[in-house]
């Protein structure tokens, strides 16, 4: 298989491509081009060391310290030390894809030539992704302004050869990894420990996954969405593309869109068209207008990922030989707040999946027997695969407090307005993982509401669906270890089986999406 190249500092990174770096099907390389800019500014930092003249980080000291004159002899020492004083994380390590995304990242920004980094050092930094010998990162420890100092910290500190890293397998000393390839430590330049840890690295890759994940979600969210829609006999109309020209959200659009070409063909429809019911629970209705503002979030944190994927976000930033800036591309609050506001709108896919949950059980739906079971009474049927939707729904609203929204003043008040998008970025992930238990649950309930519509078939996709999950969970027809049955659910979940069975039967029925903004909100 051939593997596509990626060239670092050159080409546009986006947050599919930078997954790819990470599973390996695209390669990221170093031009030519790319390593002369790198030289070329680095070069420049070596002339201020040489002239003498004042920069914050190559010949001063961090944060408070920034008026402390550091002599040409020690600013190489002032390199080392810094990653190991800022070397100060706790908990749980963050899994080796994120690691991994934080290694492309930083490549990435400092080969775009204005950092100061040495060709040396950015070389090292590839080798460990090629061979992969991944940092060990903790997971707390960010404030998320001066940038992610202390994870950036560990993931740089084998480079000097302290620290830990995951490879073949196993968790070893960066000691143990030099003995086992032959590497030795590097000695860093003016500028290059500064480079390495200021930036918003840890929060892009977590910014990366929730952006994977969380469209994920909001593709399974639609797919459950109309087989509850067909299970409890709703109503169509709320999907018509009329209505949604009159309120023309993205979202929305796009969301009534994928329902309308879900249900299209279904016999349930059809049988219930001219029923009495005025209007479904606003759990059926507003499916557009929940999961279409949440696709709005989901667009909005892309869009904006896309750009601190493109930047340069370390500090002091070196743009000529004449001009070097002291800002604060590293603050972490444009991703910070979008997180927040990401986390929200995943949390509110729980919150109306739970409802329609709660709707299939209460037995008002014609056809439809009371939590779901025949025999109630001597079986509980579904009443309690709720009762965890429930407890998902409520531990993810106590996680939407926007950690954006506080800031604790760091380095005796040179810093002292910070995003906190570390946390941004964990919580989201945190609640997009209990999302995918509660659309767990929602699947095998409507696929339980879907089996009291037979002999009536819905539109060909849905069919399909309920036949697939029909093989890996049967018709409850009494009470059984329903964590069994959620486990599965789950697992179909997060292997995306339901969006692969889904394309493929579209293309093999030659079926296309009614779906305005299809590109905007199907690639990432």
């Amino acid at each position: 298989m051939s593997v596509e190249s990626f060239h670092f500092g050159e080409h546009h990174l986006t947050a599919g491509i930078a997954l790819d770096i990470a599973h390996g099907t695209v390669k990221g390389v170093l031009s030519d081009r790319c390593l002369e800019k790198i030289s070329e500014s680095h070069l420049r930092v070596e002339k201020i060391v040489a002239k003498g003249d004042i920069v914050y980080g190559i010949n001063t000291g961090f944060g408070p310290l920034c008026n402390t004159k550091i002599s040409k002899e020690d600013t190489k020492i002032l390199q080392s030390n810094i990653l190991q004083s800022h070397s100060v994380g706790v908990g749980k390590p963050i899994s080796n894809e994120l690691a991994k995304l934080m290694l492309i990242l930083k490549i990435h920004a400092l080969a775009k030539g204005y950092s100061g980094i040495a060709e040396t050092t950015i070389q090292r930094m590839l080798w460990h992704l090629e061979n992969n010998a991944i940092p060990v990162v903790p997971s707390q420890g960010s404030v998320g302004a001066s940038g992610d100092l202390a994870p950036l910290s560990h993931l740089f500190l084998p480079l000097i050869g302290l620290g830990k890293v995951d490879y073949e397998g196993e968790t070893i000393t960066t000691t143990e990894l030099f003995q086992k390839t032959g590497l030795q430590p590097l000695e860093l330049g003016p500028k290059e420990g500064l480079a390495l840890i200021n930036g918003t690295q840890f929060i892009v890759a977590h910014g990366v996954l929730v952006v994977q994940k969380l469209q994920h979600c909001l593709r399974h969210a639609d797919i459950i969405g109309a087989m509850m829609l067909e299970g409890l006999q709703g109503s169509i109309k709320p999907f018509f593309e009329e209505l949604h020209a009159l309120r023309p959200f993205k979202g929305n659009q796009h969301v009534a869109g994928r329902i309308r070409t879900l249900v299209q063909g279904s016999e349930i429809l059809e049988d219930h068209i001219d029923c009495e019911r005025v209007q479904d629970p606003y759990s059926l209705r507003c499916i557009p207008q929940v999961h279409g503002a949440s696709r709005n979030a989901w667009l909005h944190l892309k869009e904006l990922l896309e750009i601190e994927l493109n930047s340069v976000t370390d500090n002091p930033v070196i743009i000529d030989d004449e001009l070097t800036i002291s800002g604060g591309n590293f603050h972490g609050q444009p991703l910070a707040m979008a997180l927040d506001y990401a986390a929200l709108a995943a949390s509110e896919l729980g919150n109306i999946s739970d409802r329609r949950i709660y709707l299939a059980l209460e037995g008002n739906s014609p056809g439809l027997p009371k939590l779901l079971m025949e025999d109630t009474g001597i079986n509980s049927g579904y009443m309690i695969l709720q009762y965890t939707s429930a407890a998902l729904a409520s531990e993810n609203k106590s996680l939407c407090f926007p950690a954006s929204a506080d800031s604790i003043p760091t380095s005796l008040g040179q810093e002292d307005h910070v995003s906190m998008g570390s946390i941004s970025g964990r919580k989201a992930l945190q609640i997009i993982t209990n999302i995918e238990k509660i659309l767990a649950i929602e699947l095998l309930t409507a696929s339980q509401a879907f089996e009291y519509r037979k002999p009536l078939k819905s539109g060909i996709v849905l069919d399909e669906i309920h036949k697939f999950i029909r093989t890996k969970v049967s018709f409850a027809e009494s009470d059984r270890v329903f964590a069994d049955d959620i486990e599965k659910g789950i697992h179909m979940i997060q292997e995306g089986e339901i969006i692969s069975l889904v394309e493929k039967t579209m293309k093999a029925k030659n079926l296309q999406w009614n779906t305005p903004h299809f590109e905007a909100f199907e690639t990432y």
